[in-house]
C-alpha cells in the first residue's frame, strides 16, 4: 500500500464515528503499514484511520525520539485515567496549527496490538495524550472542538485562506504543455 492521503478541517468525512475491527487479517496489517508509513512521512507522531477516510478503529503512533517505538492499537478503549496535563497538541488533519489543550495525564487502554493479541497498558506524558487526540479521531472528534467557537473559525478561515494561496502557486498546464524543470 501507499502512502495515504491524510483529510484536512474542516472536511466532514473527519466527523464519522468509526466501527470496531472485527478481524485482523492481511488487509489490516497492510492498512497499518501504510498508516505507519503515512504518519512518518507526514512527518507526525499519530494518525487514526479516520485521519485517512477509513472508518475503523484503529490508530498507530510513535512518539520516540528516534521514531523506533511504533505502537498500534486496535479497538483501542482507555479503562482508568488521572491526572491533568495541558500540552499544545498539533494535527495533521489541521496543519500548522497548534492550542493549548487539556488531557489527562495517564491513561490505562486496553486494545489489540498489530498482530492481534490483546494489550493492556499504561501510558503517561505525551503518549497517553498522543493515545487521547487519536482515540478523539475515532470518534469524529478534533483537538479543534476544545476550544472556542470563536478560536475554531479563525483556524477555519486560516486554513481557507492558506488553502486559496497554495491552489493560486499551483500551474495550470494546458494540453501540450511541459511541466517546469525545478
Amino acid at each position: 500500500m501507499n502512502k495515504l492521503t491524510i483529510l484536512e478541517f474542516p472536511d466532514p468525512r473527519l466527523r464519522t464515528r468509526a466501527k470496531p475491527i472485527e478481524e485482523v487479517d492481511a488487509g489490516l496489517r497492510a492498512l497499518i503499514e501504510a498508516m505507519f508509513e503515512t504518519m512518518y512521512e507526514a512527518p507526525g507522531i499519530g494518525l487514526a484511520a479516520t485521519q485517512v477516510d477509513v472508518h475503523k478503529r484503529l490508530l498507530v503512533t510513535d512518539v520516540s525520539p528516534g521514531r523506533d517505538e511504533p505502537l498500534c492499537l486496535i479497538n483501542p478503549e482507555i479503562t482508568e485515567r488521572d491526572g491533568v496535563i495541558v500540552t499544545e497538541e498539533g494535527c495533521l488533519s489541521v496543519p500548522d496549527i497548534f492550542a493549548k489543550v487539556e488531557r489527562s495525564e495517564h491513561i490505562r487502554v486496553r486494545a489489540l496490538g498489530g498482530d492481534g493479541q490483546p494489550l493492556d497498558m499504561e501510558a503517561n506524558g505525551l503518549l497517553a495524550v498522543c493515545i487521547q487526540h487519536e482515540m478523539d479521531h475515532l470518534e469524529g472528534k478534533l483537538f479543534v472542538d476544545y476550544l472556542s467557537e470563536l478560536k475554531r473559525q479563525r483556524i477555519r478561515k486560516q486554513l481557507e485562506k492558506a488553502r486559496r494561496h497554495q491552489d493560486d502557486l499551483t500551474p495550470v498546464l494546458k494540453p501540450g504543455d511541459r511541466a517546469p524543470a525545478i
